[in-house]
Parts: structure tokens; sequence; C-alpha cells
């Protein structure tokens, strides 16, 4: 004698599974390269960001000292008292940044010094000079 007096058993049917695992695939299959194509414009996107951060650091630095570090000082000047020409004299005790930042592909932003101008940049996903799209190089100029 059964135990189940007319009872149905409750669950899913292969099937019905199957259907699922099917549409799940399917706007995986359209979803995915979409959001993968972003990551990079996000880092691009990121590194502008960075750069103008540091831009306004090095603004300061100059309202403080009267110019801007010198290519040898360079960014470090943001968050370390720098020594050598030109001297720091009023350099701000609390630093212009807490720390320095790293590029979105884990590179250290560049700095050039010339004729009281500077220019902030980053090599891009490729990590060398030059490049297009993403291997762009990001700097100052962008911004």
């Amino acid at each position: 004698m059964s135990n189940m007096k007319g009872g149905k058993q409750k669950g899913f049917t292969l099937i019905e599974i199957m259907v699922v695992v099917v549409i799940l695939g399917i706007l995986g299959a359209l979803i995915v390269p979409n959001i993968i194509g972003r990551p990079d414009e996000a880092r691009v996107q990121a590194a502008k960001a960075d750069i103008e951060s540091i831009g306004t650091a090095l603004e300061l630095y100059r309202l403080d000292n009267g110019n801007y570090p010198s290519t040898d000082q360079g960014l470090d000047a943001l968050v370390n008292e720098p020594s050598g020409f030109p001297e720091a004299r009023r350099w701000n005790r609390d630093g212009y940044l807490k720390k320095l930042p790293k590029d979105p592909w884990d590179e250290g932003y560049l700095y050039f010094s010339e004729d009281r101008k500077y220019e902030v940049y980053s090599y891009g996903a490729d990590r060398k000079e030059g490049g297009e799209g993403v291997d762009a190089d990001i700097s100052t100029d962008d911004n």
C-alpha cells in the first residue's frame, strides 16, 4: 500500500530546469560581451580623474611654494617634503596628497615640469608611449 493518497510530488522537472539553463545561457551570451568591453573605458576614466586630482594638488603646492616641483623632485613632493631646487619654502606639513596613486594598470603616474608648466601622464593599458584607444597615453592635456 502506498503512503501517497492522491497527492502530487512538488518540484521542478528536468525539462523546466533545462529551459532555465538555456535562457540563462542566452542572456549571458548577450550581456557578457557588453560588460567585458566596459572595464577598459572605466580604467581610462579613473586615470583621468586621478590626473585631475594630482593637478589640483600641484596647484595647491604652487600656491604655497611659488612653483611646481621640478621633474627631479617629482610627484613625491606632493607627499614628502622635497629637497633640491626649487626649494619648497612653505611646504604643507600635511602634504598635498595622502599617498601617490597608481594608474589603473598598476603603474605610477609620470611627471614632467618645465618653464612653470607641468604634465602628469600615464601610458595607458599598453604601458608604452603612444597607442590608440585604451592603449593611448592619458595626460593633463586631455582634461
